[in-house]
């Protein structure tokens, strides 16, 4: 079973960075599509950035676009996501999911999902 792991999390300023990164614990994400979601208190799960096992293709949600940055890193079998000029409203604990290849139009698309990362963006 695919068990992916989120680290990079925590507290940061407002206008900070920070950097997730996805991994799988005895596996390669190469034929993987991963995205990345978050859920904040008392809201529903977003889809926040994705990219293609090739890394040809990314998409972004509308709120992040120009902010956060995902890439991969195939030799090393991780997945980045790059945030900057962090605001409150980022704030959530942030997942990642994969699925076969593509970059899936839902949260419903990934069947495998990490146990999150909080990110607190606070003064």
């Amino acid at each position: 079973q695919l068990q992916l792991v989120e680290s990079g999390g925590g507290l940061v300023q407002p206008g900070g960075s920070l950097t997730l990164s996805c991994a799988a614990a005895g596996f390669t994400l190469d034929y993987f599509g991963i995205g990345w979601f978050r859920q904040a208190p008392g809201k529903e799960r977003e889809g926040v950035a994705c990219i293609s096992s090739s890394g040809d293709s990314t998409d972004y949600a509308d709120s992040v676009k120009g902010r956060f940055t995902i890439s991969r890193d195939n030799v090393k079998h991780t997945i980045y996501l790059q945030m900057n000029n962090l605001s409150p409203e980022d704030t959530a604990i942030y997942y990642c999911a994969a699925r076969f290849r593509l970059c899936g139009a839902t949260e419903y698309d990934y069947p495998y999902w990490g146990q999150g990362t909080q990110v607190t963006v606070s003064s």
